[in-house]
């Protein structure tokens, strides 16, 4: 029982760290900025970092309010600050992301791996996204209605390993969803450890060092080291 319930407690903190990434690499929105202007994102990252036993250094998320004026994004300090936060991030975050005509920073995995076959990446119908999009509706995930986002966004991605990180830890499958039997590999913790390595492994390490090296913003930086430090 002891170790069942230590091995509960680590898949908790699995989940809650692929959650805190999948927030860092959607589009910003209120909640993300607040986290990142208070310092609640900076300390999130820390502990769970350490709690995994990855002793990474992360650059504060809203820079160093000691540093020179190049090094702080803004006066972060209450609403306004917030809100003065996530008018920077947005801007920063469409240029690394979506980019006029090619992001800086593509979020895609199947833009990756075509990159490194050397052939013309094209969204939603290459080899890799495809894998991706059965491997998540083999887990009972989906693209949301109404949505029209490839699934093998790194956000996306970070949420499915959340979500079978929690179904390790013990949370029921929703209506609908396979059972743990039925997952790939035959459970959740099996599930996770595949798409890891046979996918956020394969690609999220150089994803992260070109987007510490494209930042021009402090929290993408900060986003870049905690994200690597995931998958190193």
């Amino acid at each position: 029982m002891g170790n069942e319930v230590a091995d509960a407690s680590v898949w908790q903190i699995r989940a809650a760290a692929w959650e805190l990434a999948a927030l860092s690499l959607r589009y910003p929105g209120a909640e993300l900025a607040g986290a990142a202007a208070g310092g609640e994102w900076d300390e999130a990252a820390g502990e769970i970092l350490a709690a995994l036993g990855l002793p990474a250094e992360v650059p504060a998320a809203a820079g160093d309010p000691a540093g020179p004026p190049a090094a702080r994004a803004a006066d972060t300090a209450g609403p306004a600050g917030a809100d003065a936060l996530l008018r920077a991030l947005r801007p920063e975050a469409t240029r690394l992301f979506v980019g006029a005509p090619e992001p800086a920073c593509s979020p895609y995995e199947g833009v990756w791996a075509a990159e490194a076959d050397g052939v013309q990446p094209l969204l939603f119908v290459n080899p890799r996204s495809m894998e991706v999009e059965r491997f998540m509706r083999s887990c009972g995930l989906g693209r949301p209605e109404g949505t029209n986002e490839p699934l093998d966004h790194v956000a996306t991605e970070c949420e499915l390993l959340e979500h079978l990180a929690l179904r390790a830890a013990g949370a029921p499958a929703s209506e609908g969803a396979p059972a743990d039997a039925d997952l790939p590999g035959g459970s959740p913790a099996a599930a996770y450890e595949a798409f890891l390595s046979g996918h956020a492994q394969a690609w999220m390490p150089a994803f992260a060092e070109r987007l510490a090296a494209e930042a021009r913003h402090p929290f993408y930086r900060a986003a870049a080291a905690y994200l690597g430090a995931l998958v190193d």
